[in-house]
């Protein structure tokens, strides 16, 4: 009884991290939780999607697969970048389905503490607070950690399905 309070007590003690993929939206560092990202690619050719929505940025054919492709600098207000070599596209899995997000740039893959996120209920107010997990801070800088399968939501799913994609594929 007593070897299993003890091995109760060191579990207790164990710190836990997680590993998060860093990348950049204007000057802001964001976070998403590295288990949630399939993949990291350059911008390929993006196909625009006739009567999409405005967050959809168009269709992408990664090895065979059709992967709608949405602008996360319009899901945060912020003005569409075009052209930049540093943009890279997070494709990610929301339910069954493969999403892309265009970020400014990925910056790299960090480890960090459970001790080094405060609650976002703490810092942020709104409807916001659904999607955002945490804010890290890391050395002098705070990182916004955001769940990407979130701000992709269940209406925008269903919106990606109802416009047909593939027949907006030009063969």
């Amino acid at each position: 009884m007593a070897h299993e309070q003890t091995a109760v007590a060191a579990d207790s003690s164990v710190r836990h991290e997680r590993q998060i993929v860093a990348f950049s939206l204007g000057s802001e560092t964001y976070g998403v939780d590295i288990a949630s990202v399939r993949e990291i690619i350059p911008v390929p050719k993006i196909v625009s999607v006739p009567r999409a929505p405005d967050y959809v940025e168009g269709i992408i054919n990664l090895r065979g697969r059709v992967i709608p492709v949405l602008d996360l600098r319009k899901h945060f207000g912020f003005e569409r970048k075009k052209g930049d070599p540093n943009q890279r596209i997070v494709l990610v899995e929301a339910g069954q389905e493969s999403v892309g997000v265009i970020v400014d740039a990925v910056s790299s893959v960090l480890r960090i503490s459970d001790e080094q996120v405060e609650p976002a209920a703490t810092v942020i107010v709104g409807a916001e607070i659904e999607y955002i997990q945490g804010i890290a801070k890391v050395d002098e800088d705070l990182v916004v950690l955001i769940d990407l399968t979130k701000i992709i939501s269940d209406a925008e799913m269903r919106t990606l399905r109802e416009v047909d994609l593939r027949a907006s594929i030009v063969q």
